[in-house]
């Protein structure tokens, strides 16, 4: 193990380095071993991290900065609760896709699919423990060029220009949004403080702002990053990657949505205080509106994959309303709902992905009756989707429990009401999906149940313990509310008085 005070640059070193191997790697095997133990070794870091984090202390564990060009290019990195709960979860998804690519063996050329699926987590770790603006953003950058690479070479379709382009689209006006909120902090923190160019969080929270240039970088920031999350109405370029994408594109790119909520707590809260009072009112009215909207273009599709599509886009109305609540309990709902999410969806994915290997198909209409041939299929399946809507015995139920009662606390009645039958919504979808693929007959259109392999013994393991993951974790969640706790308090401070406002 590295000394803690590199514990977070080792973290985005070692999958950088097994990805610049494994691009070079001749043969299967040693490709194998060689992302293995870069998995393995990633989740042992996460689990260091996890482990000497200290639940008591104040401000950024594990911090550092390096002048890279002077002081207006900085890589300065720290780690709260928040870091480590998203460190843990990009980790072990990671591991999960290059198990499933290695065992199942559908991505060739292998050591080029674990190479990017490596790079991607070497990015996402990056996004997750850096404190400069730029360089989120930079990283923002280099995370859609290996999803779109990921579609190009292994599209789950034969039409994937078609969701690389819309993909790269609306990646594209996000990632521009973005450059514009970060220069202009950069320019006016050097206009105000004379020292130059930053864009560290620490050197920008301390600048003042007038509240029409506030308002400005808000909405320059909000929206870039509401494209990634993706927010209604900005999802339009998530159910047509979902639809071509393989599996371990649905994977890492859950972990790159998770990103887009990760950097509205970490820049956009910190930074614009006042904006997001002024204009959380707003946001919470469109998030409703999404949830039911995306709700019922869910309950209509014929795809699976573009269900499932739709059904992340409902969720993220409801983390949207917890978060811009402004409430403590809330925060700490969000931050849990949001690592519960991505684990929940990423298993959805997995089981879809197998269900498209074996019958070469994501209609709804031509599935049905799964469930005779693919049972533990069907309850990882049927786990997830109850994780996200948050039944009881999932990590899901007390992160719905904390919102839910955070916002009738601040937003009242009818908010809440909103977001629970939202919630209900969700479920709907998603069982309605569980009921269609493994229980139903089979109609006319239906592919054979009686010609369907079996899973293998690789992906029940890999099945297994996605099961064991979310139910284990749903029995007991008081460590991770413990993780978040002090992180989630310095969020709510600067709202802590927000009925006071006018």
């Amino acid at each position: 193990m590295p000394d803690s005070n590199y514990l977070l640059d080792a973290l985005q070193l070692l999958p950088l380095c097994g990805a610049a191997i494994l691009w070079r790697a001749r043969g299967n095997p040693i490709a194998w071993l060689i992302g293995l133990t870069c998995g393995l070794g990633e989740v042992a870091l996460a689990i260091r991290l996890y482990l000497g984090f200290d639940l008591h202390q104040e401000g950024w564990q594990w911090a550092h900065r390096v002048e890279l060009a002077g002081s207006w290019l900085v890589y300065t990195v720290g780690a709260d609760g928040i870091t480590v709960l998203f460190v843990l979860l990009t980790a072990i998804l990671t591991l999960v896709a290059m198990l499933y690519g290695g065992l199942v063996r559908c991505f060739d050329p292998l050591p080029r699919y674990l190479a990017a699926v490596l790079a991607c987590e070497a990015v996402l770790m990056g996004q997750f423990v850096v404190l400069d603006l730029l360089w989120f953003v930079l990283l923002a950058l280099l995370h859609t060029l290996l999803i779109g690479h990921l579609l190009n070479q292994w599209s789950g379709g034969d039409t994937e220009w078609p969701a690389i382009v819309r993909y790269y689209q609306f990646m594209a006006t996000s990632l521009l949004l973005l450059l514009a909120a970060t220069l202009m902090l950069g320019w006016h923190h050097a206009d105000v403080s004379g020292q130059g160019w930053r864009f560290e969080l620490e050197a920008l929270s301390g600048d003042h702002r007038t509240p029409y240039l506030q308002n400005i970088l808000f909405y320059l920031l909000f929206y870039g990053l509401a494209i990634r999350l993706p927010v209604f109405p900005l999802h339009g370029w998530l159910p047509v990657v979902m639809e071509h994408g393989t599996v371990a594109t649905a994977m890492v790119l859950m972990l790159g949505v998770k990103a887009g909520l990760y950097g509205m707590v970490r820049f956009l809260f910190p930074l614009f205080p006042d904006a997001v009072w002024q204009w959380h009112t707003h946001a919470v009215a469109i998030a409703a509106l999404g949830i039911f909207y995306s709700a019922l273009l869910a309950l209509v599709q014929r795809n699976l994959r573009k269900l499932l599509a739709y059904a992340v886009i409902s969720h993220t109305g409801i983390l949207i309303i917890g978060l811009f609540t402004l409430h403590h309990q809330a925060f700490q709902g969000v931050i849990l709902l949001t690592a519960t999410f991505g684990l929940a969806i990423s298993t959805l994915a997995l089981t879809a992905g197998m269900i498209h290997l074996r019958t070469r198909t994501q209609l709804l209409p031509r599935l049905g009756g799964l469930f005779a041939r693919l049972p533990l299929v069907g309850s990882a399946f049927l786990v997830a989707a109850l994780s996200v809507v948050g039944m009881p015995l999932t990590p899901g139920f007390d992160a719905v429990h904390l919102l839910l009662e955070a916002a009738i606390d601040r937003q009242g009645a009818l908010i809440t009401v909103l977001a629970a039958l939202g919630n209900v919504a969700a479920a709907a979808c998603l069982l309605w999906a569980f009921q269609r693929a493994f229980l139903a007959t089979p109609g006319p259109e239906a592919v054979l149940v009686s010609a369907i392999p079996r899973a293998s013994r690789a992906e029940t393991m890999i099945v297994a313990a996605l099961i064991a993951v979310q139910l284990l974790s749903g029995f007991h969640t008081d460590p991770w509310l413990d993780l978040v706790n002090r992180a989630a308090q310095k969020l709510e401070k600067p709202f802590a008085q927000s009925e006071k406002r006018p």
